[in-house]
């Protein structure tokens, strides 16, 4: 991940039984493939993301705030988070906010948790999980759409479930672009900037961007190549367009909160047709064709955070003296 995406923090006063404190997760905390493998097990303990809280969106004068609870298994939480679309050009998050854990019984607070870090973790971590089942055993090229945190962390996040060789940024700002090419070279990737015609060449292609319109031609990508979308909750907004969505199986994390936020499907008119949700494509229910691109839109939900929020909170118990 790049320099500031840890998840910090220091103690912090409490009742003698169960501290509220900071996870520390340090070198030995969750990465990549512990928070994959996080999301992944809620799943497979039978989890229904269809039953899951919906998010609430509150409009403020610097952009939005985030309300989304959850309750799975031992624990319960709530990630309030700011989406302020003027921090980057500050040289601030464009996610801000803060993660409560509490003990599901009681719902006392155990751990506080950095909302932008944690986000910066979970996002990539569904992908994965995702696309380690969308995207061909030998997928090599991946076409990352954007250089922020989140291009960063999927790009650490499918390291995690796939070999790759090869990445291609497409982004606006040559520098940042720049900077994430770096970022995969030091990986030992061959790596470089492109153009959106670069999905033609595609494996895997990745859009993590603000953008609120298609990105790319959705005829270019080839018919073995999957796609994931995260860069958007609103309907309103999308990042590929109706020909992809067209070509392709379509995979999301439910269909309930896809149909109230994600904007590449909504757009598109997907109507009666058949969509797989992330617990049926990670328990093995979802057909997985491979004549056909394979399209996995993600809205960011509640339970996601939670699970990734309390194996970070595990692993820290666990590096406790």
């Amino acid at each position: 991940m790049p320099p500031g995406a840890e998840l910090p923090g220091a103690e912090l006063p409490g009742t003698a039984a169960e501290p509220l404190q900071y996870a520390v997760p340090g070198t030995g905390g969750v990465g990549p493939a512990g928070a994959v493998g996080a999301i992944e097990r809620v799943l497979l303990d039978g989890f229904d993301p269809e039953a899951a809280p919906a998010r609430s969106a509150v409009p403020v004068p610097a952009g939005e705030l985030l309300l989304m609870p959850a309750a799975v298994g031992p624990y319960a939480g709530v990630k309030i988070a700011g989406v302020v679309p003027g921090n980057p050009a500050l040289g601030l998050p464009r996610i801000t906010g803060s993660y409560l854990l509490l003990d599901g019984p009681t719902l006392q607070p155990l751990a506080v948790l950095d909302g932008a870090a944690l986000t910066a973790l979970r996002t990539p971590a569904v992908t994965a999980a995702a696309l380690a089942r969308l995207a061909v055993p030998e997928a090599e090229h991946l076409v990352v759409f954007g250089s922020g945190p989140q291009a960063y962390g999927h790009l650490d996040a499918l390291l995690a479930v796939r070999p790759l060789r090869r990445l291609t940024v497409v982004g606006r700002d040559p520098g940042r672009a720049s900077a994430l090419v770096a970022y995969g070279r030091g990986l030992g990737l061959s790596a470089g900037v492109g153009g959106p015609e670069a999905v033609g060449r595609a494996d895997v292609v990745v859009c993590c961007t603000t953008a609120r319109t298609p990105l790319f031609d959705g005829a270019l990508v080839p018919a073995h190549a999957a796609v994931a979308a995260v860069g958007s909750h609103e309907p309103d907004a999308r990042e590929v367009d109706e020909v992809l969505v067209g070509r392709a199986e379509l995979y999301v994390e439910a269909r309930t909160a896809a149909a109230r936020e994600a904007g590449d499907l909504v757009l598109a008119g997907v109507g009666g047709r058949q969509v797989w949700n992330l617990a049926e494509l990670v328990r093995g229910d979802a057909l997985v064709p491979r004549g056909r691109p394979r399209f996995f839109k993600s809205v960011g939900m509640a339970w996601e955070d939670l699970a990734v929020a309390a194996e970070v909170y595990r692993a820290s118990r666990r590096q406790s003296p």
